[in-house]
């Protein structure tokens, strides 16, 4: 792994209990924000470190988070994944995408010079209140303290950009996982991401699904400044 390379793409990871070893076989250097046990000794390779986050607020807080504190100084391309990402890469009756094979797909994005993509194989459309969505399914009762209740996305998109929210809602970057050039990030204030984290530190436990709903708002959070809706009063 060059210095260009270690420059052009940092990956942050949202880890409670996953198994991280994979970061291994990605060869891409970045940080694991740990809500959760200790991770064993050697598990990550060099020039992946370890940083301690209190458990709340899901992907959104540890994404948050990072882009505030490394505001000044961030790579070319920023990875934000999931601990376990690989059961949302690809469709269920296909193979998944292996560790080498998501670090081949990250560099090509990059060298792309991708502003912006999402990493799950589907996309989600909904409506203000996430509909259609699957909180309610009773295999999850009791994960979370929002179990059974909506998703306050237009809610949290007017909160979060001080505009009427869109009638429909397009979440390119599903479960979280995507990649996302610098200038894509740059492109909205630190006050912009500080404001967001107290959304999402107002919902500490996901009571109320904020952080279910900035799933389903990142396309809109890195559309660039002055564009957080789509045509046709969707946010793309």
């Amino acid at each position: 792994m060059g210095a260009a390379e270690q420059q052009q793409i940092g990956v942050v990871v949202a880890r409670y209990a996953e198994d991280v070893a994979w970061l291994a076989k990605l060869g891409l250097p970045g940080v694991v924000y740990n809500k959760g046990p200790e991770l064993p000794a050697g598990i990550l390779p060099p020039g992946v470190r370890i940083a301690a986050l209190p458990n709340i607020g899901r992907e959104a807080h540890t994404y948050l988070a990072h882009i505030i504190a490394n505001y000044a100084a961030l790579p070319a391309h920023t990875a934000f994944l999931q601990g376990d990402p690989f059961a949302h890469l690809t469709p269920p009756d296909e193979p998944r995408l292996s560790p080498t094979g998501l670090g081949q797909r990250l560099r090509q994005l990059a060298a792309a010079d991708t502003p912006f993509a999402g990493l799950a194989w589907f996309r989600l459309r909904c409506d203000g209140q996430g509909r259609p969505h699957d909180l309610a399914d009773p295999a999850k009762k009791g994960r979370w303290k929002g179990w059974g209740r909506d998703i306050p996305v237009a809610a949290t998109f007017t909160a979060l950009f001080d505009a009427p929210a869109p009638r429909a809602f397009i979440a390119r970057a599903a479960t979280g996982n995507m990649l996302v050039r610098r200038d894509r990030i740059l492109a909205r204030p630190l006050a912009f991401y500080e404001r967001a984290l107290a959304l999402i530190l107002a919902d500490p436990d996901d009571a109320w699904n904020t952080g279910h709903a900035f799933e389903r708002l990142w396309q809109a959070v890195f559309s660039g400044a002055g564009a957080p809706a789509g045509p046709r009063g969707q946010a793309e």
